[in-house]
């Protein structure tokens, strides 16, 4: 009797595993779990998952994509000891169970099991933000044609300086907004750019007045929502500061419309600590038509001791893996980021669950790899070209933003000192690159020099300045940094004359320091005054 009980029950229990998955049972929690945030009206995901209706035509497709790990778009692998906040990754029972619910027929199962729906906040996942600021007026994109960068100036009007912890970027029109970098800039610059472009917004690179704040990486892409944070999370905005807005547009076979909204939100409390964005990347990237396994590396070596937070890969289409890892000064290495699947369209931050400590001396490493050949599906080209680092999404990039804490403001000092200088030096390598390809923009030669200037390099800095005016003989900024390098040598009449060059082409170009010199030169000297 006891046997035949047992071999009853093994029966129950077989039955049971091989019973087909419901929606209503089984796979709605899932999706509302992992996928509802996008995939619901008015969101970025193109389509509702919510009910059965809405998922029952598609259950082939989300069992071939979320088998294959393409969705939930969560890129990161699981790594032990550096586990990630908000992680979208979808576990082995669950996709066996989406998997066993599509071949079985994709069943709707009793509605009576249905968990509740999510809840989402109208307009704002964040809840109702303490200001809303918006572009002025929309921008028209027009159909068909390639990528564009567009930058917009968005007016905060604070009238005085306020703790920020949270920011929610709301695109406006998903069908065409692929991803957004917001920056924070506190002079006319970005306004004057917009203002000499007759449509809303102007093209070209941000000036270099538009900075992220300190130890922030503000940005957008679909999916990401970072949360509100507190302690040393929040960031300063200064009174009278401008938003400037980077989107990376991808046009739709008809015309759209884009008019981007900020939510921020507002705290008194001020960090303990302001965090330290180091950047990891090669400016010289230069991939061969072909090139399958292209690979770039960069390192560097803390000076002090620091924590961190949370890292922030980007490149485009070509790349192929990321690997982040720290080197301590033990030997050994500890993993902090792999991506073996880059996608272009699903880039993110990931924060650490747990901050992990890193002693001075530790080594930060990056290792991206990229495919140039007709081999990769997401390549741009057919047939492949050659390809060099750039800002726009038909050239290539590969960064890595480690976000650190120091233990203090003096070691955060020098830790922003001497990752600056390294910064700095690989966006010479960039400008000079960008260079080899418009030797003749005056624009460009003169950001090059501004940074040889900056780091002592000023031979380099001339020659670029030199070259800038024998484009642009009239550019003030040309003038007034060729005399500032003049002065520094130490060649007075030099400087005069290009002082006085900068001071016809634009007086509040300028800075009052250097009027007043120029005057007591000019005085000293009797020559015609200004």
């Amino acid at each position: 009797m006891c046997i035949v009980g047992a071999i009853l029950a093994c029966g129950t229990v077989d039955a049971r595993a091989q019973e087909t998955p419901t929606f209503s049972r089984d796979v709605a929690p899932i999706l509302y779990a992992h996928c509802a945030t996008c995939h619901r009206p008015g969101e970025v995901g193109g389509f509702s998952l919510l009910s059965f209706t809405d998922a029952r035509p598609r259950a082939a497709a989300i069992a071939r994509a979320t088998g294959r790990r393409e969705m939930p778009p969560w890129k990161a692998d699981a790594i032990d000891g550096a586990a990630l906040i908000g992680a979208r990754r979808l576990d082995a029972r669950e996709i066996a169970i989406i998997e066993g619910w599509a071949s079985g027929g994709a069943p709707e199962g009793n509605p009576a099991d249905l968990p509740p729906r999510p809840s989402f906040t109208d307009g704002w996942q964040l809840g109702e933000p303490d200001l809303v600021v918006s572009m002025s007026s929309p921008f028209v994109v027009a159909g068909g044609g390639r990528d564009q960068l567009r930058n917009f100036v968005i007016p905060v009007d604070l009238p005085s300086g306020r703790y920020v912890r949270g920011l929610e970027f709301r695109p406006g029109n998903p069908k065409v907004v692929h991803h957004a970098n917001i920056r924070v800039v506190r002079t006319d610059a970005a306004r004057a750019a917009d203002a000499a472009d007759s449509e809303p917004g102007f093209d070209g690179r941000l000036n270099a007045g538009a900075e992220f704040p300190d130890g922030q990486f503000l940005g957008w892409t679909p999916g990401q929502l970072p949360p509100l944070l507190s302690g040393d999370g929040a960031w300063w905005l200064e009174a009278g500061s401008d938003l400037v807005v980077q989107l990376h547009l991808r046009p739709a076979d008809q015309t759209e419309t884009v008019q981007v909204r900020i939510g921020l939100f507002f705290t008194r409390e001020a960090p303990r600590r302001t965090p330290v964005m180091v950047r990891l990347g090669k400016q010289d990237l230069d991939i061969a038509p072909g090139a399958r396994d292209y690979k770039e590396e960069d390192s560097y070596r803390l000076p002090v001791a620091a924590t961190l937070v949370a890292v922030q890969p980007h490149a485009h289409y070509r790349a192929r893996e990321v690997t982040a890892s720290v080197q301590l000064p033990d030997g050994s290495t500890r993993p902090l980021l792999h991506i073996p699947n880059w996608d272009f369209d699903w880039q993110d931050q990931y924060r650490y669950a747990q901050p992990i400590a890193l002693p001075a001396g530790a080594v930060l490493r990056m290792t991206f790899r990229y495919d140039n050949s007709q081999g990769n599906p997401r390549n741009p080209d057919y047939p492949p070209r050659r390809v060099r680092w750039g800002q726009n999404s038909s050239d290539e990039m590969g960064d890595v933003w480690f976000q650190l804490l120091a233990a203090d403001d003096e070691a955060r000092a020098r830790l922003v000192s001497d990752s600056g200088r390294k910064v700095l030096a690989e966006d010479a390598v960039g400008f000079e690159t960008l260079l080899e390809v418009e030797p003749n923009n005056p624009r460009l030669h003169e950001a090059a020099a501004a940074i040889l200037l900056t780091l002592n390099q000023p031979a380099r800095g001339v020659t670029h300045l030199e070259q800038a005016l024998a484009l642009d003989p009239h550019s003030p900024e040309a003038h007034y940094n060729l005399a500032t390098a003049l002065a520094w040598e130490g060649r007075s009449d030099d400087a005069i004359a290009h002082l006085r060059e900068a001071l016809a082409a634009d007086p509040a170009h300028v800075a009052a320091p250097y009027r007043a010199w120029l005057r007591a030169e000019i005085a000293r000297d009797g020559s015609e005054p200004l």
